[in-house]
């Protein structure tokens, strides 16, 4: 029993997964800005789903004060365990 994975058609989801490999900082902003549009997206009446943007992106903000490009190690670990909580969000 051989299982082929076919890489031609896989398709990357969310920015958290397209931009692994790059620097923590990059992939931090990008998925910040992702979950920004997709507030921006949010209809009146859906409050669980703004709710959880405006949670995701409140910590976030939080994380992303000082220098973000050369962030102390406990930072760094934050915005990496942000990166992989808010993964499947939006």
């Amino acid at each position: 029993m051989s299982a082929a994975v076919d890489l031609k058609n896989w398709k990357i989801e969310n920015s958290t997964d397209a931009t692994r490999g790059q620097p923590l900082a990059a992939r931090a902003i990008a998925r910040k800005n992702e979950l920004e549009d997709a507030l921006a997206d949010v209809g009146p009446h859906e409050e669980l789903r703004r709710t959880a943007l405006e949670t995701a992106l409140a910590a976030a903000y939080a994380l992303m004060t000082g220098d973000i490009v050369h962030p102390s190690d406990v930072v760094a670990r934050a915005l990496n365990t942000w990166l992989e909580r808010n993964k499947h969000l939006a």
